[in-house]
This record gives structure tokens, sequence and C-alpha cells, in this order.
């Protein structure tokens, strides 16, 4: 009889631990994992990548230049500073949507 008992309880202990490692093999610490991005807290404007091309006072007037960017083959969004409207632009087309956003339709 105590021989039943102790195998019993022996292969719950040993089914136990074989869970919990699978478990920690699953889920583990993390610990070799890359420490997720953190935005820069002395980044004054928080664009992260992109660059301003112009400041407009009215959403109409942004979305303008954001069509006429669109149309040049540009990508481009539009961000808020306090009153103002942002157009913003990665790095790389910085120069062609200044020429684009300087240009004027007749």
């Amino acid at each position: 009889m105590p021989d039943a008992r102790l195998t019993m309880i022996f292969g719950a202990l040993l089914m136990l631990g074989i869970v919990l490692l699978a478990l920690r093999w699953t889920f583990g610490t993390g610990r070799d994992q890359p420490a997720p991005h953190l935005p820069d807290p002395d980044d004054p404007t928080g664009d992260g990548l992109l660059a301003e091309v112009s400041r407009v006072p009215t959403a109409a007037a942004a979305q303008v230049l954001r069509s006429r960017l669109a149309d040049a083959g540009i990508r481009s969004t539009i961000g808020r500073a306090g009153q103002a409207y942002r157009l913003l632009v990665f790095p790389a087309d910085l120069g062609n949507a200044r020429l684009v956003v300087r240009q004027t339709r007749w």
C-alpha cells in the first residue's frame, strides 16, 4: 500500500514538473528579447521619422497641400500643433515636398 501511494505522489510531482517546464519554455522570461522601442523624451516634436514641410492655419489648407503631395507621389500626414496644422513627410522626400508645396497653381 505505501508503495502505491508513494508512486502516485511521485507521478503527480513528475507531471507537475513537466507542466512547469513546458510553461516556462512556452512563455519564458523574455530576457533574450530586445527591449521595445521607447520614444525619445528629449525630442521636442515627437514626430519620430517625419519632418515638417509646412505649417498652415486651417485644416482645408492642409488637405489641399496634402493632395498636391499625393499627386506628386509623396506620402504625407497632417498633425496638429496648437492652432496650426503641420504637414509631415519622410526626410527622404523633404526636398521634393518643399518644391511641390512652394509651387503655385494657376
